[in-house]
């Protein structure tokens, strides 16, 4: 009987006939994804088909920086690996360790690879852009003389600013010679002193707009003093030139309202400023006059002739006061003093002599009040109320009289 080979052995036979063909461990081949499958692992299984026939793919987790884009089915690839036996299933397989795009992924992978690179180099970063002038007189653009872009841009420019001066510098924006063309545009218009400048064009394939992925153009754009409005293509399209331009605009049209103030509208805004200040003014002048018065009133009163007018009718009223308090003070004492001398007058000796009373004194002038101040002989004087009695005491009694209480 003939020699009998077990399966693993034929396997790992055919594998050794796979790994000792040189061809073999490094090829290329082209061709559409189908059944691709991004494993838990980190692996990525799919195959490789065309119009001849499919070949089973792997990439192991590993290999994965070999793959710069997110590969889908449909997508034309270029898969570089090695092609073995996987000696389990019986299989041969290609084992991947780079794939790239075929025709416009190639350009997309040197768009990620530039992009990448100049990131890293800070050309992208948020402290080298320049802010857009709010008022400028000058408006450079970089584009095509001819086209939407360009008409786009004069039409609203000219509307939101009648005023403003729009030069153009006639760029190729695509094919041989746009990068160069377009990096020119940017120094010649830098150098001329406009304040801004608008570089851009409409939407188009990768192709179309390749010249605003070179870095040529970027590196323009870094270095231009003055500062850039990136303006290419469509809202979806996005190229290394908006990335390093100060401000990036999704249409040549928005670079315009960007770029360019509302002239009718400032107007209005300054007329409003007027108004505003005019009504503020007038507030202020009446505040003014308001004060001006109660300082006025204010001087008025503290003035020298106000305070000694003032003065002057305390000093009146305070002598009224005084005059009618001094007149209240002599009714009050003259009524008083007639009090008294009416009280007096009931105490007058005159009085009682007028009532026929008398008044009798011994030669001192000793007022006799009792019998027995007096003896027989003694010269008495009588007061009554005409004159003055001399008499001689004849003889004295004395008579026992009840005293009124």
């Amino acid at each position: 009987m003939n020699n009998v080979y077990s399966v693993g052995q034929v396997n790992s036979y055919i594998k050794n006939m796979f790994v000792q063909d040189f061809m073999l461990n490094r090829i290329y081949i082209k061709g559409e994804v189908s059944n691709c499958k991004y494993h838990t692992s980190g692996h990525i299984y799919f195959s490789l088909k065309d119009e001849t026939g499919t070949i089973s793919c792997v990439m192991f987790a590993g290999q994965r920086k070999g793959l710069a884009f997110a590969m889908k089915n449909g997508d034309k690839v270029i898969v570089g690996g090695s092609v073995s036996v996987y000696e389990r299933d019986g299989r041969y397989q290609l084992y991947a360790k780079e794939i790239t795009l075929e025709g416009a992924g190639l350009l997309y992978e040197r768009y990620l690879a530039l992009k990448k690179e100049l990131e890293e180099m800070g050309m992208f970063a948020m402290e080298y852009k320049q802010p857009i002038p709010r008022f400028i007189k000058k408006l450079g653009v970089v584009t095509a003389p001819t086209g939407a872009a360009v008409q786009d841009i004069r039409n609203i420019s000219y509307r939101r600013n009648p005023y403003l001066q729009i030069i153009l510098y006639p760029a190729l924006v695509q094919g041989e010679g746009a990068k160069e063309s377009i990096v020119r545009g940017i120094q010649m218009l830098d150098a001329y002193g406009v304040d801004v400048i608008i570089v851009g064009r409409g939407g188009g394939s990768i192709e179309d707009l390749w010249a605003f992925n070179e870095e040529e153009v970027a590196r323009a754009i870094f270095h231009c003093s003055t500062p850039i409005i990136s303006a290419v293509g469509h809202e979806t399209d996005t190229t290394i030139a908006d990335f390093v331009a100060d401000l990036r605009a999704p249409t040549p049209s928005a670079a315009a309202e960007l770029a360019v103030d509302d002239y009718h509208s400032l107007i209005e805004s300054l007329m409003d400023v007027r108004r505003r200040y005019c009504r503020s003014m007038e507030n202020r002048l009446l505040l003014a006059k308001s004060g001006l018065r109660q300082y006025q009133m204010k001087f008025q009163y503290l003035s020298p002739e106000n305070q000694i007018r003032q003065k002057r009718q305390y000093l009146v009223d305070i002598q009224d006061k005084l005059e009618v308090n001094m007149n209240r003070k002599i009714l009050q004492s003259r009524h008083r003093l007639e009090l008294s001398v009416e009280r007096m007058k009931g105490l007058s000796p005159l009085s009682k002599l007028n009532q026929g009373y008398s008044y009798v004194s011994d030669e001192n002038q000793n007022n006799i009040k009792s019998a027995g101040q007096v003896v027989k002989g003694d010269r008495l004087f009588i007061q009554v109320s005409d004159g003055e009695i001399e008499a001689t005491v004849q003889n004295v009694r004395a008579i026992e009289r009840e005293h009124l209480v």
